[in-house]
């Protein structure tokens, strides 16, 4: 009979991450690829830093259906960025987050699409619509941006 090993010594507790909360402030942006598999991909990435900042299940759960739909409908109906990606920037200011999902323009403006009991898609931007306080398209010379604010009216008009 073999001899049993040594017990294992105990378990240190890791220390709790500490959070700068200056970083939380800060507005994020990344860059990802103009692929379907991006989609789940930048999903996470928000969810995990809103749930950083401590945000409401609610109001988390909201941005992720509107990240999914705007990065979905920008790898589905517009173009890349010249460098092949589509830019999704967002913040949080006073429980209000702002989204942007910016990519390089497509053959129409993006609008919702009309009601119907029988189309398996095109529902994306009445479900952005439905979910945010504001929602829009800015026309760019390199493409164009769709923003939501959720949570509270936007802060882009002061810009």
């Amino acid at each position: 009979m073999l001899p049993s090993p040594p017990p294992a010594p105990p378990a240190v507790p890791r220390p709790a991450p500490v959070v700068d909360a200056d970083r939380l402030d800060r507005p994020r942006t990344i860059r990802v690829p103009w692929t379907a598999p991006a989609v789940p991909k930048i999903r996470r990435v928000v969810v995990q830093d809103l749930e950083q900042r401590g945000l409401s299940d609610e109001l988390i759960g909201e941005t992720e259906m509107v990240v999914s739909e705007l990065v979905g409908n920008a790898i589905r109906h517009a173009r890349p960025l010249p460098d092949g990606t589509i830019r999704v920037h967002w913040k949080v200011k006073a429980d209000v987050v702002e989204v942007e999902v910016s990519d390089g323009g497509g053959p129409s403006t993006p609008r919702p699409a009309p009601k119907s009991v029988w189309s398996s898609s095109g529902r994306g931007l009445r479900i952005v619509r439905s979910l945010a306080h504001e929602w829009g398209v800015a026309e760019e010379r390199s493409g164009r941006t769709v923003w939501a604010s959720l949570g509270g009216p936007s802060r882009r008009r002061s810009r």
